[in-house]
């Protein structure tokens, strides 16, 4: 993989995308908000201020990419977080297809993962009460926008039920649509270890129309 176009470089994974990506020789466009919230500089990095919602800009920013890497997120104080979830995701699909890429990686959540038969963890309400809108609103972008997507090779990646700052160790399960809790019934991965999965998925391609989740 020569190159990728990163969407959300300078995110709490994003940032993490970045660093795996870079030091795997990856050429990489990072498309953010704020360019001066990268402080890294690399002669593979190029770093672009571009509009997610508007499809036409964003594709040709994708322009001449192998792959798209989305960590988008419209953040989790927006007060439009859940109508610019479905928003964001929509137009990174279209400018993706625009720019005549086939594959688009996705960051995805935890929300939808069964915990037991008929399951979820959002129906098993154990997603928080101040984030269950923009994780609900996640569950609906996988349904009515990548679910329905037969053009593309998408893959919509969730994490862990728990996602954090940690060591890139290497050693992880990997699973399909189950929550992957350890002997202790935790479901944990660091960002480091996600991101070394990820871009395993991007260069020996696993995974093609479907979801797929990482734990320890």
């Amino acid at each position: 993989m020569a190159k990728i176009t990163l969407i959300g470089a300078s995110g709490f994974v994003g940032s993490a995308l970045l660093i795996e990506a870079l030091n795997r020789g990856i050429e990489v466009t990072a498309v953010v908000r704020n360019p001066e919230k990268i402080t890294l500089t690399n002669k593979n990095l190029t770093i672009v201020k571009a509009d997610v919602f508007n499809a036409e800009e964003l594709k040709d920013v994708l322009a001449g990419s192998d792959a798209v890497v989305s960590a988008f997120s419209p953040g989790w104080t927006n007060p439009d977080l859940v109508p610019d979830t479905a928003r964001g995701h929509k137009s990174i699909i279209a400018a993706t297809k625009k720019a005549h890429i086939n594959r688009l990686i996705t960051v995805g959540g935890a929300g939808t993962l069964f915990v037991s038969p008929g399951a979820t963890v959002i129906s098993a309400g154990l997603i928080p009460k101040e984030i269950l809108p923009g994780v609900q609103a996640l569950a609906e972008v996988l349904e009515n926008d990548y679910r329905t997507e037969k053009d593309l090779d998408w893959v919509f990646f969730s994490p862990a039920g728990e996602i954090a700052p940690g060591v890139r160790t290497g050693t992880y399960r990997l699973g399909k649509d189950d929550l992957i809790v350890d002997a202790e019934g935790k479901s944990k991965i660091s960002v480091e270890d996600y991101a070394k999965a990820l871009f395993d998925e991007l260069e020996t391609p696993a995974h093609h129309q479907e979801r797929f989740t990482i734990g320890y």
